[in-house]
């Protein structure tokens, strides 16, 4: 059966990593490093995509990026291939050097942007290989303190959140930085036990879908929903719309209805007509099982 395609929302800001298989290495010496950038800054003009933050850690990267309108996975699949030649030609080897399936999450960056940014800056930090950022060289984290960013990065999205002057928002970056990152935020962007393809998504649900968080306080759209769910289940926003009754697709739709409801973005009958079913028929899913319509 042919994996299901994951989530694509163009102008939407992803949350991606890819690690390497078994967690082994896969950056030996300045080289490399200074490879995948080459190759990154390709893919970010190739798909008219920008790169909002990244850190480079030894067996792992992170990347913020704000897709255009090609899906996120054909780009991460182009850097993950020619970056895993360009080292098997350099260290012939066998096997594969990354995992096959990157992670990554959908990030409402209205709300988490900042939070995003931060998160993947203080990598170093969490993994203990510095005790100040500035003296890790292998993330956008100098950009954002007044280095010259390079062409295929782009810092003005959070910063401008930070301040009106880039005075007043590298300094406010500054102490933004230095605060420890509450608990709920930090559960909220780990990608550490989920994939962007998982068909379990009740074990692997993070604070951003938990309603007891400040970070939950704000209502959020019926899209951003309906965009979170899809990926938490690895379909495609076609096929929740199709007329497919594949149970992992049945159980994402309820699961839609749920959250809309729970949260209050939508009425019954407006996620009916966003998935393109009967509200009778999203009643009587929630109805059946362990499902239920929440209480008024």
């Amino acid at each position: 059966m042919p994996r299901p395609c994951r989530i694509h929302v163009a102008g939407g800001v992803y949350h991606a990593v890819l690690r390497g298989n078994h967690q082994q290495a896969i950056f030996n010496c300045r080289d490399d490093y200074l490879r995948f950038e080459d190759i990154v800054a390709a893919a970010m003009e190739r798909y008219a995509a920008s790169l909002l933050a990244y850190c480079w850690m030894t067996n792992h990267v992170h990347l913020a990026i704000q897709v255009g309108d090609a899906p996120l996975g054909s780009m991460m699949r182009v850097i993950a291939s020619r970056y895993a030649r360009w080292r098997q030609r350099a260290v012939p080897t066998t096997g594969h050097l990354f995992e096959r399936r990157y992670r990554a999450r959908l990030v409402d960056a209205d709300r988490y942007l900042l939070a995003l940014v931060r998160y993947v800056h203080r990598n170093p930090l969490r993994a203990h290989l510095v005790d100040d950022l500035r003296d890790y060289p292998w993330s956008s984290h100098h950009a954002y303190l007044g280095a010259r960013p390079p062409d295929w990065l782009r810092t003005g999205p959070a910063l401008e959140l930070l301040g009106s002057t880039a005075a007043s928002a590298r300094m406010a970056y500054q102490h933004f930085m230095a605060e420890e990152p509450p608990a709920p935020e930090r559960d909220a962007l780990s990608l550490a036990h989920r994939t962007a393809s998982s068909s379990r998504p009740a074990q692997h649900r993070s604070a951003l879908s938990a309603p007891a968080t400040r970070l939950e306080r704000l209502p959020r759209s019926l899209e951003e929903i309906s965009a979170e769910v899809a990926l938490e289940f690895g379909v495609g926003s076609r096929e929740l719309k199709s007329r497919r009754r594949h149970p992992e697709l049945v159980r994402a739709r309820v699961e839609i209805t749920r959250r809309a409801l729970r949260e209050g973005a939508a009425s019954l009958s407006q996620v009916a007509q966003h998935l393109g079913r009967a509200p009778s028929t999203l009643s009587d899913l929630l109805h059946s099982g362990r499902h239920a319509l929440p209480k008024p």
